[in-house]
């Protein structure tokens, strides 16, 4: 579990590294290949306020990362337990590992297979074409992103303790898979658009199956 905090602090060179590692799963020291062990996961955070001394990620490698969560501030109840927590010490010191690589493994064995009914397939399809068809769209989700939107569908489900997908797995995990692989038009952006207006634009128009599980 490989951790980059405020990625892009990297130098291009360190984020090139990166991919290689995410897309081929080895790096490359000194010319000679070391393969990365399974499972293996990257972490990234990002400050998206404070831009000096910061390089754009290039769109290859934000298109591997699964999800874009945005944290935002704790509410007011739970900063104060925050104070509570670190008065005296921080927690984080106690920290002891909750699984194991072989745990994680079979969990994503689980996940894979999930049922997802073909009706659900289809519109995870169309839900991704829209992007890249939007009018105010200069690059869409890859196929990487639809593949991604079943894939987070499917452990959504398993979370939830079911063994089937459903529609809302798919509409309410598709901002966080597909947000950061959407890129503006120059002019979209100057009227104040977003990436998460155009998906919810896309998902409040585009028709939801009315299927989902798998009857006996």
């Amino acid at each position: 579990m490989l951790l980059a905090d405020e990625i892009n602090r990297a130098t291009p060179k360190t984020q090139s590294a990166l991919l290689e590692a995410m897309e081929e799963w080895q790096v490359t020291v000194d010319g000679t290949s070391h393969q990365l062990p399974d499972p293996f996961m990257v972490l990234a955070t990002q400050n998206p306020i404070e831009l000096g001394g910061t390089f754009p990620l290039p769109e290859a490698q934000v298109d591997r990362f699964l999800l874009k969560l945005r944290l935002g501030y704790l509410p007011a109840d739970e900063e104060v337990a925050m104070l509570d927590r670190f008065q005296s010490g921080s927690p984080l010191n106690a920290l002891e590992p909750v699984t194991n690589a072989a745990e994680i493994t079979a969990a994503q064995e689980v996940c894979r297979q999930i049922y997802c009914d073909a009706a659900l397939k289809e519109y995870c399809v169309r839900v991704v074409r829209r992007t890249r068809e939007h009018r105010d769209v200069s690059l869409g989700s890859s196929p990487r992103g639809t593949l991604g939107l079943l894939h987070a569908g499917q452990a959504r489900a398993a979370l939830a303790g079911r063994a089937f997908v459903l529609p809302d797995d798919i509409k309410d995990i598709a901002p966080n898979v597909l947000e950061h692989r959407v890129m503006l038009r120059p002019n979209a952006e100057l009227r104040g658009l977003t990436a998460a207006a155009v998906l919810e634009e896309v998902l409040a128009t585009e028709s939801v199956p009315m299927t989902g599980r798998r009857l006996a």
